[in-house]
């Protein structure tokens, strides 16, 4: 359908004139959230499809067992972002679609649904951004060990490849993880993602080897697509003390070594940072780490991208003796979600990986937020608190531009309302509406305002 152009939204204010001519604009998604056809074409489960099928698992017993359709949907959804004139679109492959039971070889059918939406996208003048896992691990690998067992990462080596050398002439820029932070510890220590459970040692070792699984990714595109950009996605947090003294300073150590430092340090060739190898090492003494495994790690990367939701307040626990440490409110505005909006986190968290780690480009893969959207009697949806969270985050970012950091691109989080994991369909965070009951698309003022603001950008490159 096409954008409805009656809609108001807020103006853009010259915005995009505050980016280079060849600063991409996108929007992203995943597989697990938005295909649906879970059983389709030789597809098999992944730890997502069993997660759901626990009971309490999910907010309402929700699966993905639908989700939008977009197996089935995706011309529409491709001509969808063409009419909003999107110049690139992240989306990710699911590993047990394309790889059932992830092992052996390439699946056919679940390829062909990869290599004929890539086509679907440069057609529509839409550059195609993929990345290979965002947490659908094919459920026999889990029942296996998964994560915190090495053998997972050379089978994400083997299916890095297949994806690779099926789609490498035409896909030129790959991203290897998703934030690996929460598959290892969402997934493993706390339980309240796939596959549930909770075992802190066995989410250190989770972290290694998907980090691992990353830098034989990196070695197996290479050999299949050379000419690809290869960059891996975290989800990175500002970390600040909600008090002075050295209980806060600690606070904020132990947060930002596990959140943001234990990926980073090793992603750039430092290793794993050793204060934080002291805290866990109650839990843990890192005996999964062999020798050149933190070589591979390190392997020569395009761009990093970089997630950002919101900012860590961090303070000592209230309960001492235990290693917690208590998140803060401040105060500020929410989202749906709860978590505060601050644009100036991203400014900040970006800032610092300039400054601390070798040069490197930066990509801003996700940001976004859910809101209470409602739909309007005359069917259309008015989100100005998205409208108003997408222009601050990018006049954030123009900041990050002007002040010398080495940005190239920003994606919005997310195209379309889907399957918030355990949220299930309770929050809405597209900038396009899906009414799940008749899966119709409506572009909500958010998505009239990004189309806004790339019209502008364009016309500014046109000259126009």
């Amino acid at each position: 359908m096409s954008p409805n152009p009656t809609h108001d939204s807020t103006p853009t204010n010259g915005l995009a004139g505050s980016f280079p001519a060849d600063f991409t604009f996108g929007v992203a998604t995943s597989s697990f959230q938005i295909e649906g056809a879970v059983d389709a074409d030789g597809k098999t489960p992944s730890i997502w499809d069993s997660f759901c099928a626990e009971p309490g698992r999910v907010i309402d017993g929700d699966t993905g067992e639908v989700a939008v359709d977009h197996y089935r949907r995706m011309p529409g959804d491709v001509e969808l972002m063409r009419e909003l004139g999107m110049g690139a679109y992240r989306f990710s492959i699911s590993w047990p679609r394309v790889q059932p039971h992830g092992t052996g070889p390439g699946n056919a059918a679940g390829i062909g649904f990869y290599d004929r939406l890539v086509d679907e996208l440069l057609a529509a003048g839409i550059t195609p951004w993929a990345t290979l896992y965002h947490w659908d691990l094919p459920v026999e690998l889990e029942q296996a060990g998964g994560w915190p067992v090495r053998e997972t990462a050379e089978r994400f080596a083997e299916y890095a490849g297949i994806v690779a050398e099926a789609l490498g002439d035409r896909l030129r820029h790959l991203i290897t993880l998703n934030e690996p932070w929460c598959s290892a510890f969402l997934g493993y220590a706390s339980g309240i993602h796939a596959p549930g459970r909770r075992d802190p040692a066995a989410a250190l070792a989770a972290s290694h080897h998907l980090l691992l699984g990353h830098g034989m990714a990196v070695e197996a595109i290479r050999a299949a697509a050379p000419d690809a950009q290869v960059g891996i996605t975290l989800n990175l947090y500002p970390t600040d003390p909600a008090g002075e003294g050295e209980g806060y300073a600690d606070a904020v150590r132990r947060i930002d070594g596990l959140s943001n430092r234990w990926f980073l340090d090793p992603v750039f060739g430092r290793g794993y940072p050793a204060d934080v190898v002291a805290d866990v090492a109650h839990v843990t003494d890192l005996a999964f780490v062999h020798d050149g495994d933190t070589d591979r790690i390190a392997a020569p990367l395009d761009f990093l991208g970089v997630n950002y939701y919101t900012r860590h307040v961090v303070a000592p626990s209230a309960y001492p003796g235990t290693n917690a440490v208590d998140f803060r409110f401040r105060g500020y505005p929410t989202t749906a979600t709860g978590w505060e909006i601050d644009p100036d986190g991203l400014y900040d968290v970006v800032s610092r990986v300039r400054d601390d780690y070798p040069s490197i480009p930066i990509v801003l893969t996700e940001n976004g937020a859910a809101f209470d959207d409602e739909v309007a009697d005359d069917g259309s949806v008015h989100d100005p608190d998205r409208v108003a969270f997408l222009r601050e985050h990018l006049q954030a970012a123009a900041r990050l531009l002007k002040d010398g950091v080495d940005l190239r691109g920003y994606f919005a989080w997310s195209l379309m309302d889907n399957f918030e994991w355990a949220e299930g369909y309770a929050k809405r965070f597209g900038i396009v509406h899906v009414d799940y009951a008749t899966q119709r698309r409506t572009p909500k003022s958010s998505a009239l305002w990004y189309a806004a603001l790339l019209r502008e950008h364009a016309g500014g490159i046109l000259g126009t």
